[in-house]
């Protein structure tokens, strides 16, 4: 049995995202319990602060966040968030590209419900991670036709712009798994090309349950393990370079 969370992130009801998350959650009921969260629709607060811990003076989110989790009083938006992630054998995140990243409602999200001393701490991180042995798939859409946000597209490398997001779910142990985009997903198509567009969407809506029984066999977003790197959290001489962000100097 397979526990899921699935997070989906637009503001929209009615968009392609969300019909794709309802898709997802629909397809892992058939392995086990799936749980979601619909940042919009919950009214997830994206942006950290000491008011909503009620913490006075100097705020340090990471050592506040440890305290909180330490002494079982973190935000109750949080400590849901925190439950249904140690709950989950699989994270799916669904959302778009907005310009060249992902939206701040997500990265909020990434910033307040990876909890310092709850689902990361120092001493546990990466493959000692709390999440380790969980696995990560984003799927993303980006208005762009994939040629433009190849490496030599013009859009940028869609991978380097994703490669934040699946670092930080590395930092907490989890397998990031290689991502599924859908481009061209916007709301200007008009005729011939709107009925083709239509198609293709239901094509891969139809084919989202099939996408995700075949992720056993899906290739892993290579990354370098801890034995890469010194005591300095340097990247070894003759050590692989898997991305720009992680390379020989």
């Amino acid at each position: 049995m397979t526990n899921t969370l699935v997070v989906s992130v637009h503001p929209e009801p009615d968009s392609f995202t969300h019909a794709w998350a309802r898709a997802s959650a629909e397809a892992a009921r058939g392995w086990g319990d799936v749980q979601t969260s619909d940042l919009y629709a919950m009214g997830f607060d994206p942006a950290e602060r000491a008011a909503l811990y009620g913490h006075e003076g100097r705020f340090d989110p990471l050592r506040v966040q440890e305290e909180a989790a330490a002494a079982g009083s973190l935000p109750a938006d949080l400590a849901a968030e925190v439950a249904k992630i140690r709950a989950a054998d699989l994270l799916i995140l669904h959302f778009p590209i907005w310009w060249f990243g992902a939206p701040a409602m997500l990265k909020g999200w990434f910033d307040r419900a990876l909890v310092h001393g709850a689902l990361h701490l120092v001493e546990e991180r990466f493959e000692k991670g709390p999440c380790f042995g969980k696995r990560a798939l984003f799927c993303c859409s980006t208005g762009c036709r994939a040629a433009e946000c190849a490496p030599d597209g013009r859009e940028g490398d869609l991978r380097l712009q994703l490669w934040p997001l699946a670092h930080a779910l590395r930092y907490c142990g989890f397998t990031v798994l290689e991502p599924e985009c859908v481009h061209e997903v916007h709301g200007y198509h008009e005729a011939p090309t709107r009925d083709a567009f239509a198609a293709r969407i239901k094509g891969v809506l139809d084919g989202q349950a099939g996408l995700l029984e075949r992720l056993g066999s899906r290739p892993v977003w290579a990354s370098n393990p801890d034995s890469d790197f010194d005591a300095l959290g340097r990247l070894k001489p003759g050590a692989e370079v898997y991305s720009p962000f992680i390379r020989h100097g």
